[in-house]
């Protein structure tokens, strides 16, 4: 019996990790729609496949299905992640998360994107934190960038001034517990995907 695509994104988070390195065991994750993650030399994120620095450098762009969700009026608004579980090295974990990229008022394309074929989401509001594109150190091998779409609590969803997310130095951006903060703010994950980069 085949998997359907979410039931199958949720096994290769299990296979490979990201269950439990970055989302938590409890309560168990049931994704609700496919996150496609594109960037500029028109390489995608295909949940766990192999990219080059030189692929990653620049911010990608994001798309997925919008989530019908009954008890909301108002139009869904997301924050999206992007995280490194594996800083400085999978084998040395040391310094996990490092936090790569905090973006919130993420909105689903408009219904007449699919009349123009741009079906990219919409970045409403300046990052948090801005994309630092992956820069794994020589010789740490396999580095999993994962990338997570959270449905904010409410329409004025924003992260304080003196948040940690906004520090956003190298230094301050490691040992990031995105778990930690989905909890704080009330966020509710609703897709993932990953990608890898080899530190050679």
């Amino acid at each position: 019996m085949l998997l359907d695509p979410l039931s199958a994104v949720r096994q290769d988070l299990k296979d490979n990790g990201i269950i439990p390195d970055v989302i938590p065991v409890d309560p168990p994750f049931h994704p609700k729609g496919l996150l496609v993650v594109t960037f500029s030399t028109g390489q995608e994120a295909l949940l766990g496949n192999t990219l080059a620095k030189t692929d990653t450098a620049d911010e990608p762009t994001v798309a997925f299905a919008p989530m019908q969700v009954p008890d909301m009026t108002d139009e869904p608004t997301y924050t999206l992640v992007m995280t490194d579980p594996d800083a400085p090295s999978r084998e040395n974990p040391k310094f996990r998360e490092w936090r790569h990229w905090v973006v919130t008022g993420v909105k689903a394309p408009p219904t007449s994107a699919i009349e123009t074929g741009n079906l990219a989401a919409q970045l409403t509001e300046p990052a948090v934190t801005p994309y630092y594109p992956p820069t794994p150190p020589p010789g740490t091998g396999k580095h999993r960038y994962v990338l997570l779409l959270y449905r904010e609590p409410n329409a004025d969803f924003s992260i304080p001034v003196d948040a940690p997310e906004r520090k956003n130095e190298p230094a301050n951006r490691k040992n990031w517990d995105v778990a930690g903060f989905v909890n704080k703010y009330g966020l509710k994950l609703v897709g993932v995907n990953y990608f890898v980069v080899v530190g050679e």
